[in-house]
């Protein structure tokens, strides 16, 4: 008798692992999903940590450290009720993602014919990889980049908008004011960066580039 107890505890234990597993890993990919929408339809969330040491609750409260990764390996807290335990997953996302479709070379300003997108899994790509060409085009390289590799936000700058040594136009506005007058740069500086000016008296003064060059400083 004692036999077939054992033996119909082992086959209950083994129909009860699959659900569990299914209802903590759908749990999972619901709380990364929502997460991150944009790339939820390409997303598969697998579970590293031995199911031994899954929480014991049927629905723990999923917690990220402030600092954690968008994808890729992931330690995640499982709360229930005062007991914590941590899981170790890995994200998987697919989608597309920007590469040099030819050589650039360093120094080169990239047109549109030197990227194109590819798709495949973002979570194995270098830290900062683009996913778009959205403001890379003119962007000057930073080093060589060979053909098919990703684009990375650290192979990139913006041109410069000023240059250091250029005057420039100095426009301050306030509150019912505005006023400008002509300054010299100090330092080089993109659209939307911030740059030093040495005005016409001497004092030195801070604001961010436009798009057309002028330095905006808000009083």
């Amino acid at each position: 008798m004692r036999r077939y107890s054992t033996l119909l505890a082992t086959l209950l234990l083994a129909l009860a692992l699959p659900s569990s597993a299914a209802d903590l890993t759908a749990q999972l990919t619901q709380f990364f999903k929502a997460r991150d929408p944009q790339h939820a339809a390409g997303m598969t969330v697998v579970v590293r940590t031995p199911q031994a040491q899954w929480p014991d609750c049927e629905t723990p409260e999923l917690q990220l450290p402030g600092n954690s990764r968008q994808w890729g390996n992931i330690s995640i807290a499982a709360n229930c009720d005062q007991n914590r335990r941590f899981l170790q997953v890995q994200v998987q996302v697919t989608g597309q993602y920007l590469v040099a479709s030819r050589q650039v070379a360093r120094g080169s300003n990239l047109s549109p014919t030197d990227v194109r997108l590819e798709t495949g899994r973002l979570d194995e790509l270098p830290a900062r990889a683009l996913m778009d060409s959205s403001g890379v085009i003119d962007a000057v390289a930073l080093r060589d980049i060979p053909p098919g590799q990703p684009v990375t936000a650290t192979m990139v700058r913006q041109p410069w908008r000023v240059k250091a040594g250029q005057n420039v136009m100095v426009v301050a506005s306030g509150n019912g004011f505005n006023a400008s007058s002509e300054g010299r740069a100090l330092n080089n500086a993109s659209a939307a960066q911030m740059v030093r000016v040495r005005m016409g008296n001497g004092q030195v003064v801070s604001g961010r580039v436009d798009a057309d060059g002028n330095i905006l400083i808000s009083l």
